[in-house]
């Protein structure tokens, strides 16, 4: 079995601003599996804040990755097991495990979910709008408007007249998502007015150290559910998850692919905490993969595709505000322009 990896730098239609930083690209490294005659594509967008680079990402792939895969691309679970035991590059082993599961469909002509036993069925994807001034943010939520959910990034000083500002050009549901940037005292301060807004949900408030902060806030009541993102990225985390949030977030990119997605999710259900199915920014090519089980999850957050000026991967369906996996073999996507295979 050949693997082949390389960088590709995604560009986004629009500065894309969270509560660490803003950023105009998304560097993401994209595998090919080759075995038999077949090939099988995926795609993981390194987490800056774990140490990760699209350059560290190509690296593992091609140095360590091909010893650690073995031969046989329909080992995934063995492949994911042995994948695990080095630490770090979960980008990387997000795009193997991927390519790995795109490789057996596409030999065994099905699409993932269906070999995975599940189906189409799934929530609609919130649309993300990042951090703006009040009139941008505006004018990016009315833009928005044909989504069902909107996501909107906070963690800065001015969060509630951008909240307001948003409801008052929408009613759909808005989502908050403050990537570690508030307080306790911040968010005591806001919960009446997030319950006036009529917030949906309230993702990773504080930084993931903070556990009495989330102990504190799990008090308050009423107030919107709490998801954990950066403080849930592997199924070691998620007991600890489930003991602070009433969520978890479960994104590919972080941890490590579809295998341990599942093994996550069958965790949260087993401990009672509701599930959300999430992204970097990435192409159809890496949004396919969580699209192949978001029929798991109770919110997807699906969008990281939609947010680029163009897209390299074409295949994914957008109906009614869904992030629809393809009913072609293996992930469904293909790069854009090309014949179908």
């Amino acid at each position: 079995m050949r693997i082949r990896a390389h960088i590709v730098e995604l560009e986004l239609a629009e500065t894309f601003a969270i509560a660490r930083g803003a950023t105009d690209v998304s560097r993401v490294v994209q595998v090919e599996v080759e075995h038999d005659g077949v090939s099988g594509l995926g795609e993981g967008a390194p987490v800056s804040y774990r140490g990760e680079t699209a350059e560290s990402a190509l690296a593992f792939a091609e140095d360590e990755a091909p010893l650690l895969v073995g031969d046989d691309p329909f080992a995934v679970a063995a492949v994911r097991e042995r994948l695990a035991r080095r630490t770090g590059e979960q980008a990387a082993k997000c795009a193997i495990d991927a390519a790995l599961h795109d490789w057996v469909g596409r030999r065994l002509g099905q699409p993932t979910w269906r070999l995975l036993g599940l189906d189409r069925d799934v929530p609609p994807t919130s649309y993300t709008i990042g951090i703006d001034d009040l009139e941008g943010t505006v004018d990016r939520a009315r833009r928005a408007a044909r989504y069902p959910a909107l996501k909107l990034k906070t963690g800065l000083d001015d969060d509630l007249s951008r909240l307001e500002a948003v409801r008052s050009a929408s009613d759909a549901p808005i989502r908050i998502d403050c990537n570690e940037g508030w307080t306790l005292e911040r968010a005591r301060e806001l919960m009446p007015e997030l319950g006036r807004l009529g917030i949906e949900l309230i993702e990773q408030p504080f930084p993931t150290q903070d556990t009495d902060a989330y102990r504190a806030l799990a008090e308050i009541a009423p107030r919107p559910p709490v998801f954990l993102d950066e403080g849930v990225q592997t199924l070691a985390d998620v007991a600890r998850g489930a003991e602070l949030a009433d969520g978890v977030n479960i994104k590919l990119a972080k941890a490590g692919g579809i295998q341990e997605a599942l093994r996550m999710v069958g965790a949260a259900r087993a401990l009672g905490v509701e599930v959300m199915i999430g992204c970097m920014v990435e192409s159809q090519l890496g949004i396919a993969a969580a699209a192949q089980i978001s029929s798991l999850a109770d919110h997807a957050d699906l969008d990281g595709h939609l947010l680029l000026s163009s897209s390299p991967y074409e295949g994914l369906g957008l109906e009614n505000g869904r992030v629809l996996a393809s009913t072609r073999p293996g992930l469904g996507v293909h790069p854009a322009g090309s014949p179908l295979r």
